[in-house]
């Protein structure tokens, strides 16, 4: 069905990017419009979802050229589901972002330039032809790392050289993919090459370009052995821009993954054997990396790369049912590691270190916020019924049916990791004794701060704690929204259809 609503989030996230450039001076003016515009993007995006969920695949052509010439806007289930959680996350660190973020960064634009990420995100979820996909992901790469810099602090300029140079390789790699591509079919929209590709003979040169697309969207996904720049580069901005690259960015590559993996490269038996391993390496590399550190940004930055492998071994089983795993727990994990990042800003404004050696009786002196911070936490290690649990469910009954014990070992050991590394954490940062630590020059603590941002900083997380919850113990409603979109992922048909306007 054509619909030329289905722009909106993009467009709307662009005119208060505009709107905020104009208030350039006005620092509580532009918070106010950036918390306001984020409602009425969730808005939006719940509006969308809604329509995709009661009427199904919606399309629009740019400037009125047909389907596969044009560039194409597609909302599926999937893409409607990712823009809505860009919405709620981009909200959350919204309204934390007034309360954490200095002043000095908001007059060099960093409402503006959020919403200018955010407005990327849309896009590229919403693309619809492959090549559009790849200038929505240079939109991004862009946003980002103006926001990584904002502060030319030396720490984050250091993050933020590794962290460009490593998503510009990935830039070059998925632009010669889309040139291969484009070669072998004479194409770039999505839903056509779904068929051209599956008539070309030469299935070795189809394979290496699927690989090339592994390794484009694996780097911006932080996938093994091309994740180091990931720890080395989030833990260094202000923790408001830490949660929304740590929830988001890295997803963008799974979406892409998934998306191209599902429509145009159907893995045979050599691709998901290579996924697979991919992944299993990515869950060990990423486990054990985080089980050394001490820095709590660190921590988590690795335990992202450890449950992006989880994602990567359910596209290895390759079956509805895991599929239905990744995308349980893909919405899990965006809500959750964005809470993360937000905590960790909250505990380094009142204790002034990140450190797990000199962290300590945070439980003691605020047993309130403490059982707040509990909610992320284990919901990261997904004790039953908390939203990690499920999904970890279904990605190890999907393994199990199709005998890809290896992902099923895999999957048990990172969770056992991270079951051990949250455990570590909580008992550094809430149960032991602490340090007594001088106060730090420069660093402006949670008990100097205005009333307003003590309680905007709070308000994020229980927002984002109370959708985890949700997850979790509504999971029955989440079940049958990743059922939806494991089936349209797994049964393409109709999307070619909405698209083209015929048969595939």
């Amino acid at each position: 069905m054509s619909n030329p609503y289905i722009v909106l989030p993009i467009i709307f996230q662009l005119f208060l990017a505009v709107l905020l450039m104009f208030c350039w001076t006005q620092k509580n003016l532009q918070k106010l419009i950036s918390v306001v515009g984020s409602v009425i993007a969730l808005i939006i995006s719940g509006v969308l979802f809604a329509s995709v969920w009661n009427n199904g695949i919606l399309t629009t052509q740019a400037g009125d050229w047909v389907a596969p010439y044009g560039i194409t806007f597609v909302a599926d289930s999937l893409s409607a589901l990712m823009v809505l959680l860009t919405a709620i996350a981009g909200l959350g660190v919204s309204i934390f972002s007034v309360g954490s973020v200095r002043n000095a960064r908001v007059r060099f634009g960093y409402f503006a330039i959020f919403h200018f990420l955010l407005m990327g995100l849309n896009g590229a979820f919403l693309a619809g032809d492959i090549f559009n996909l790849y200038v929505w992901f240079e939109i991004i790469i862009i946003s980002s790392f103006v926001l990584i810099t904002i502060g030319g602090e030396k720490a984050q300029l250091e993050g933020a050289i590794k962290y460009v140079t490593m998503n510009l390789l990935a830039s070059v790699v998925f632009l010669t993919a889309i040139a291969i591509l484009y070669g072998l079919t004479g194409s770039l929209n999505m839903a056509d090459l779904s068929s051209k590709v599956a008539a070309v003979e030469n299935r070795g040169l189809v394979n290496v370009t699927a690989v090339l697309f592994l390794v484009g969207f694996g780097i911006k996904s932080a996938i093994f052995p091309l994740y180091f720049w990931l720890p080395a580069s989030y833990h260094t901005p202000p923790p408001a821009i830490s949660a929304i690259f740590g929830g988001l960015l890295t997803k963008v590559g799974i979406y892409a993954l998934l998306r191209v993996f599902t429509l145009i490269f159907i893995p045979d038996e050599f691709l998901i054997t290579v996924i697979t391993i991919v992944a299993a390496l990515t869950i060990l590399s990423g486990g054990i990396g985080a089980l050394i550190q001490n820095n709590i940004r660190k921590i988590f930055s690795y335990l992202i790369i450890c449950h992006i492998g989880f994602m990567m071994a359910g596209l290895g089983i390759y079956t509805e049912v895991a599929i239905i795993g990744v995308v349980f727990y893909l919405t899990h994990d965006i809500i959750v590691k964005t809470n993360l990042f937000m905590v960790s800003g909250i505990i380094f404004k009142i204790k002034g270190t990140y450190s797990l050696r000199l962290l300590g009786d945070f439980y003691k002196t605020y047993p309130k916020l403490s059982l707040l911070m509990a909610i992320p936490l284990f919901s990261l290690v997904g004790i039953p019924p908390l939203s990690g649990f499920w999904a970890k469910v279904y990605l190890i009954q999907g393994g199990i049916v199709s005998g890809n014990y290896i992902a099923v070992a895999f999957i048990l050991l990172g969770s056992l990791l991270t079951l051990v590394i949250i455990a570590n954490v909580w008992s550094g940062v809430f149960w032991k004794e602490g340090a007594v630590l001088p106060a730090k020059k420069g660093v402006k603590y949670y008990h100097e701060l205005r009333p307003v941002k003590r309680l905007a900083m709070i308000a994020s997380v229980v927002f984002l704690s109370a959708v985890s919850l949700f997850i979790g113990l509504g999971a029955e409603y989440i079940i049958q929204v990743a059922t939806s979109v494991a089936d349209s992922l797994m049964n393409p048909e109709p999307y070619i259809h909405a698209v083209l306007g015929k048969n595939p």
